[in-house]
């Protein structure tokens, strides 16, 4: 039995999911990492502190399959990293339902599955936990011209959630955050031109990749801190600028 602690991070394999997967494994953590085809990634150096195991978040199998793993090899589940996400942009009337139910079945169902079998095994642990998720900020204060309608109805939902379990969970020692983050420096805005980008933000910069693990980091380990939706956003969760 490991006496490091163990994260499990889904949508692990780019952007902000691989940079928390070093980070933890550089503050020495055992990390469980998940996303559809995370074991043919080069990205991270192999090691016995690390798992790597594919699966879609959406299907409930790929869940059950994480926390077994995890505490097979490693013997507890100590936090969850919710990381795995959808995001697309589109005028409201030109989304279809079926969209919908690919960006609910990752955002919102994923998020369900892997913190169900989380708080499963840390309950039975009896020694606390930390959920973080990451949302967004344009929950908050939606952008003209960024329009995320529905991405956006599943991350306002995980902001909520987050509040209500960070309640029902108190008792428990079990924390749970959210990390909203605006405008990343991730292969999703790779394409978008970057004197754009740095619009979206008052204070007119593009966030690294590592200042959200920061963010991810610094909740999973404050023990005092639950039910916070912390920006990580450049200001831009301040309203018009």
């Amino acid at each position: 039995m490991s006496m490091h602690k163990t994260v499990v991070i889904t949508g692990a394999s780019q952007g902000i999911g691989a940079g928390l997967v070093k980070t933890f494994l550089d503050k020495g953590y055992n990390v469980v990492g998940t996303s559809r085809r995370i074991s043919e990634t080069t990205l991270f150096d192999r090691t016995s502190r690390l798992e790597l195991i594919d699966g879609d978040v959406g299907d409930p199998d790929t869940a059950e399959r994480v926390a077994q793993r995890a505490v097979e090899q490693f013997g507890s589940i100590d936090a969850l990293v919710n990381n795995a996400g959808v995001f697309v942009t589109k005028p409201f009337l030109d989304y279809t339902i079926d969209e919908f139910r690919r960006l609910s079945a990752t955002n919102v169902e994923g998020f369900i599955h892997f913190t169900q079998h989380a708080v499963r095994q840390m309950l039975r642990q009896r020694s606390g936990g930390s959920v973080v998720t990451i949302t967004s900020s344009l929950t908050d204060h939606p952008i003209t011209g960024v329009t995320a309608s529905l991405p956006m109805i599943t991350k306002g939902g995980l902001n909520a959630i987050t509040k209500s379990l960070a309640l029902e969970f108190a008792k428990d020692n079990i924390r749970v955050n959210a990390v909203s983050p605006g405008v990343v420096d991730t292969p999703l805005h790779a394409k978008n031109p970057r004197d754009y980008l740095k619009s979206l933000s008052p204070m007119g910069t593009i966030t690294a990749v590592q200042e959200i693990v920061d963010g991810v980091v610094y909740l999973t380990e404050a023990a005092n801190i639950t039910g916070e939706v912390l920006h990580v956003d450049n200001g831009a969760h301040l309203g018009k600028w």
